[in-house]
């Protein structure tokens, strides 16, 4: 059956919902070997994944992922990228996160480490001392308290490892990093995905919305990263209301100054913890801010706390400027981490 079916993937033919759904209870149930589980990654990629494919992929992986139960009253949204733009920014998502969670927000940050770009989620959580091990008991206890909690990939998805040597192999962008930022453990429904490909602009919403997602924005910078940052014109798909509708934003319209992307790309790990701090406590370069503002304004609006972008970028600013990000910083790294951490860059 599973050659079968990798025999359809190399011939071009799609799989139905059902035929992917097996094929991944196989590969996750660590049943394939790495050259079926190869063999089975390269064809799909090659051929291009449909939207059944896609979704009997995400359900099944969401199946064998453990789950967080959040406590929290109120709308829980995820703030995250498919990445694969290694245009080397600074860590916009995690920041943008503790501002909207300042804001009035809740959010479930889901992510991983790095491996092709300096940092990412896990390196900015893991450096101040959080367990990125915690159960998922743990994870919806912080939550509760402090309205942000990071669930770890890697801990989430543990069957994914089955997967790992295929996707080393492979070498590019697949399935898998579509499927990673939707993927969420505490099951959100509002969310906000930067693509790494304006082809998943609605794909993904719609995808989403057979799953039943209330709020989804996808974003696509016009100069190739898959975040909001204040270089260039976005490219938004927003599902809301059960519509899916396209817009662009150009960051200058909202009252942010043009930047160039050299402004928020760092170099090594020490420079995106500065940067990501810098932000919080209002002392990064006006570029950092701003885009880090632009992308909470993003998921302000998934959460229903403000109507635009504007509004979202006023309050995003405000929070920042008036202290509220850092201060969230300061009490989550204190009960969750290491704070002389935090003291030794702030």
């Amino acid at each position: 059956m599973i050659s079968d079916l990798i025999s359809k993937l190399q011939q071009k033919t799609d799989l139905t919902y059902d035929q992917m759904n097996y094929m991944m209870t196989e590969i996750l149930s660590g049943k394939t070997n790495d050259k079926e589980n190869l063999d089975f990654l390269s064809s799909l990629t090659e051929k291009g994944e449909t939207d059944d494919e896609l979704l009997g992929m995400l359900d099944k992986m969401q199946e064998f992922a453990l789950k967080v139960e959040p406590k929290n009253k109120g709308r829980v949204i995820d703030m995250c990228g498919t990445g694969g733009d290694n245009l080397q920014t600074f860590n916009i998502s995690t920041a943008a996160s503790f501002v909207v969670t300042a804001a009035g927000g809740i959010v479930a940050k889901h992510g991983n480490r790095s491996s092709a770009v300096v940092s990412r989620s896990a390196d900015v959580f893991e450096y101040f001392g959080y367990d990125l091990n915690s159960e998922p008991d743990k994870i919806a206890d912080i939550l509760e308290k402090h309205n942000i909690c990071f669930m770890f990939a890697q801990k989430f998805h543990p069957a994914m490892r089955h997967m790992s040597n295929a996707r080393k192999q492979l070498g590019k962008r697949s399935a898998f990093n579509l499927l990673g930022p939707i993927s969420n453990p505490a099951g959100v429904k509002n969310q906000m995905i930067g693509v790494f490909s304006v082809e998943y602009l609605d794909r993904l919403p719609l995808i989403l919305k057979r799953k039943g997602a209330e709020n989804v924005m996808t974003v696509r910078s016009d100069d190739g990263t898959d975040e909001f940052p204040t270089s260039s014109t976005h490219r938004v798909c927003v599902l809301r209301n059960d519509r899916v509708l396209m817009n662009s934003i150009d960051p200058q319209v909202v009252g942010l100054h043009k930047s160039t992307l050299k402004d928020i790309q760092i170099k090594t790990k020490e420079e995106a913890i500065k940067g990501f701090v810098g932000v919080l406590n209002n002392t990064a370069n006006q570029a950092m801010i701003e885009t880090t503002a632009l992308n909470a304004a993003g998921g302000l609006i998934v959460a229903n706390i403000v109507n635009n972008f504007e509004e979202g970028v006023e309050l995003a600013l405000n929070t920042i400027k008036d202290g509220k990000a850092f201060k969230l910083l300061e009490r989550f790294v204190a009960d969750t981490g290491d704070i002389s951490k935090l003291k030794e860059i702030a």
